[in-house]
This record gives structure tokens, sequence and C-alpha cells, in this order.
């Protein structure tokens, strides 16, 4: 790695919002390491603090309750993740249409997105076969590993 691409690298880290990335090559590691508070996802303890303040928060209160009828409904559903850290785009470029959207039937081996990290473009090929049910993030969105991207109705 030279110093640009470290510099890229750190610029994309703090821009991410991930807390800590390691890189390792044959003779090189390098590991980033950022002073933001760690930020945990949790259902049970959002709907607790939801819980508590019910009259200061009406809103949150409304968006939670479809939450689990959509986490019961995504049983039956594949979900595809990420394999990687970086930015999420749903085309190849802005003027082209999306590789796939909700509906659309899937192949395995078929490109769905792609996630761009350290300026490479990576394509992103769907392991299943089936139906878009829901895209699950936003185009041009920091994504992490292992992140869900879209829920597929197997065929």
């Amino acid at each position: 790695m030279d110093i640009k691409q470290i510099q890229d690298l750190i610029k994309f880290v703090s821009k991410s919002g991930v807390n800590e990335v390691s890189i390792e090559e044959q003779d090189f590691k390098i590991t980033i390491k950022t002073n933001q508070e760690p930020t945990y996802v949790a259902a049970q303890p959002q709907q607790q603090m939801v819980a508590q303040v019910p009259a200061a928060a009406p809103a949150p209160v409304a968006a939670a309750a479809p939450a689990p009828i959509a986490i019961d409904d995504a049983s039956k559903y594949i979900t595809v993740k990420s394999p990687m850290i970086g930015t999420f785009y749903r085309s190849s470029n802005p003027e082209k249409p999306s590789f796939v959207n909700v509906g659309d039937e899937i192949s395995a081996g078929q490109v769905v997105c792609i996630i761009e990290a350290m300026k490479l473009f990576n394509e992103i090929e769907s392991e299943v076969s089936g139906r878009i049910v829901k895209v699950l993030v936003e185009n041009a969105q920091p994504v992490e590993y292992d992140q869900p991207l879209f829920l597929v109705e197997p065929i």
C-alpha cells in the first residue's frame, strides 16, 4: 500500500462510522482505529428506550411497531448480505438503471449491487435464486460486513 491508499482508507473509515479496520497482506499489516463511540444496534434496548418515553416520542413508537411484523415475515425469506464494508450502490453509475428492483426475479450468480471499498468497485453476486422482496439499504449508503442488503423469496 502506498501513502495515498492509506490516506484514502483513513478518510473512508472516518466517514463510514466504523470503529476499527484491519488489513493484512503478505508483508504488510495496518489497523486503523477511530475515537468514535462504538455504535451498538440491538432491537430490545431500543424498544426499552422507546417504552420509557412514549409520551415524549410518539413517532418512534409508531415506527417501532411494524418492525416486529417485518422480522416475522422475514423468516421465510433469504437475506443477501454484504461480504465486505464499503459503500453500497444499486447501479454501476447514476445514469444506469438499478441492477435489481423489488419484484425482480434473480438467479444465483447474478449481479445485484456494487460495493465500493478503497476506490475498488466490487460487483456483488447473489448466491440464491428467487424474487427480490425488499431492498434494505439506500443507494450510496455505507454498509458493514455481513449487513443485510436484500430480502429474497426463494422460488
